[in-house]
Formats: structure tokens, C-alpha cells, sequence
């Protein structure tokens, strides 16, 4: 199993079982210790979105505290669902997705909804963010709506920024 899959499994069984969050383990890649990245965490109950939750920029000493804190929110912190229960552990697939830093779009037309997530900012500290390569998300124009809608942003009145990013995806 991916390294990065393992660690969520390992942190949502623990934190849903146990109520307990798990420590950094010691037998991960070197880059676990020392990279740094925003990550976000996906979880599916037979391929029906059940949370996803994560950090656009880096909030933790490393990738495996940032997975870690990521899981744990995802599993029991995503406003839009209930907690999970144990019941469902068995039923349950991941997805991670390492985000490379965000970029300045300068032009939306080489924007790429399949390679490409986005991040709506405005100047009031709203945000809104959409990771790439989602299902029946087609145009960057559904992409943009959706991001607004979920950072409360009206792109006709409020003054944003738009910024893109790439991911690393597992699971």
C-alpha cells in the first residue's frame, strides 16, 4: 500500500477507534520528515464523497504532521457531512493530494481544469480553492463558481485574485 494511503488509513482507524490522534511513525520516506506542502485528504464511502478537507500552504513541520492533522479533520470535521463512524471504516478509500505551491494565473486561458486546481482570494481574506481533476468539472468557468461559492466569494462585487496549483495525487 502507498505510503502516504497507509499513513491516513493508520490515523482515521486510530482516531475513530481509539479517539486518539497517532504520532509521526518511524519507518516513513525521508521526505515524510522533511518536506513541507499543503495537503488535502479525501475520503470516499464507495466512491461517494464523505470528507475532504486540507491546507492549501504548509501549516506543519512536515508532510507527515500535515497528513496526519488533515486525516483527522477530514474524518471528523467537514461541515458538510457527519462523523464517521466505525461502521464505515471498512468501506472507506483515500486520496491524498501534495500540493505544489500556488502561482499567479496571468492568463486564464492556459488554464487546465484537469491539471490544474485553483484558489480564489480576495482582498477581505475570503478564499476559496478546488482541487484539479474533478468529476463533471469540465470548464475553468465551473471550476471558478464553484471555488466562490464554497469561500463565499460574489465575483461580481468582490475584488479577487486567482491562483493555480498542480498536486501530487495518491490513492
Amino acid at each position: 500500500m502507498d505510503k502516504y494511503i497507509e499513513l491516513v488509513k493508520q490515523t482515521i482507524e486510530s482516531y475513530i477507534k481509539n479517539n486518539t490522534i497517532i504520532s509521526v511513525p518511524k519507518n516513513l520516506p525521508d521526505n515524510f520528515y522533511f518536506k513541507k506542502a499543503g495537503v488535502f485528504v479525501t475520503i470516499k464511502n464507495k466512491n461517494k464523497l464523505r470528507g475532504c478537507i486540507g491546507t492549501y500552504i504548509p501549516t506543519k513541520k512536515n508532510i507527515a504532521k500535515e497528513i496526519i492533522s488533515n486525516a483527522v479533520s477530514a474524518c471528523s470535521r467537514d461541515t458538510r457531512f457527519y462523523p464517521i463512524t466505525k461502521n464505515e471504516l471498512p468501506d472507506l478509500n483515500y486520496e491524498i493530494s501534495i500540493l505544489n505551491p500556488p502561482q499567479l494565473i496571468k492568463n486564464i486561458k492556459n488554464h487546465d481544469v484537469k491539471k490544474h486546481g485553483i484558489i480564489i482570494k480576495c482582498v477581505d481574506g475570503k478564499c476559496g480553492l478546488l482541487l484539479p481533476d474533478l468529476d463533471g468539472i469540465d470548464l475553468t468557468s465551473q471550476q471558478i463558481a464553484i471555488a466562490c461559492e464554497k469561500g463565499g466569494i460574489n465575483p461580481k462585487i468582490d475584488k479577487t485574485i486567482l491562483y493555480y496549483f498542480t498536486i501530487e495525487k495518491h490513492g
